[in-house]
C-alpha cells in the first residue's frame, strides 16, 4: 500500500522523512572525521619513520623502524653504519627482549655469524675500514601475543667493546 500523498513504496511514511536528533548527525561526523585525521597523522600506527641517530669518536649508527605499529603487522627495519675509524670485528647487538614476540624473517646482508648469549643476539659483520659503510636490512612482524610495545638498545660493537647505541621503543597497538 502507498502513502497516497507522497506516493511512497509499502513501509515507508512520510515520518521517515522527518528531521530528528540533528545535532547528534554533526556529532557523529564531527566525531568520525577526528578519528580520521587523526589516522592519516599516524596517531595509529603507519607513517614515515624518523631515524634514530648517535655519533660516537669511533662511528654512526643510525636505525630506522616504525615507532608506533599494529599487532600483527609487518615492518622493515634499517640499520646503517658508519665507521669513522677502523672497526676489527663489527658486531650487531639487539637485545632479546627487544625481539622478543617477533617474528624477524629475513636480515640483509648475512651476517658472516650469529650467537645468543648473554640474553642477547649478536651478528658479525666482520671487519669495517674508516669510512666504509654498512646497510642492514631486517623484515619482521609483530606476533598476536606483543601487546603495549617492547623497548632495548641496539649497539655497534667492536668485538664485546661497545662503540655506539642507540635506545629504541616501539609502540604496539591492538
Amino acid at each position: 500500500m502507498k502513502d497516497s500523498a507522497h506516493d511512497l513504496p509499502q513501509g515507508i511514511a512520510t515520518r521517515h522523512f522527518e528531521g530528528r536528533g540533528g545535532q547528534w548527525n554533526w556529532l557523529s561526523l564531527a566525531l568520525l572525521s577526528a578519528l580520521m585525521l587523526a589516522a592519516l597523522l599516524g596517531a595509529f600506527g603507519g607513517g614515515k619513520s624518523r631515524p634514530l641517530v648517535t655519533q660516537a669518536a669511533a662511528a654512526r649508527l643510525e636505525v630506522t623502524v616504525p615507532r608506533r605499529i599494529r599487532n600483527g603487522e609487518f615492518f622493515e627495519m634499517r640499520i646503517r653504519i658508519e665507521a669513522k675509524q677502523p672497526i676489527g670485528r663489527a658486531v650487531l647487538v639487539v637485545p632479546a627482549s627487544l625481539w622478543r614476540d617477533m617474528t624477524i624473517n629475513t636480515m640483509i646482508p648475512a651476517p658472516s655469524e650469529e650467537t645468543a648469549q648473554r640474553g642477547e643476539f649478536r651478528f658479525d659483520y666482520g671487519e669495517l675500514k674508516a669510512g666504509e659503510t654498512l646497510d642492514i636490512k631486517v623484515d619482521g612482524q609483530i606476533n598476536p601475543p606483543l601487546f603495549a610495545g617492547t623497548r632495548g638498545t641496539i649497539a655497534l660493537a667492536d668485538d664485546d667493546r661497545t662503540l655506539a647505541s642507540v635506545p629504541l621503543d616501539i609502540r604496539v597497538l591492538p
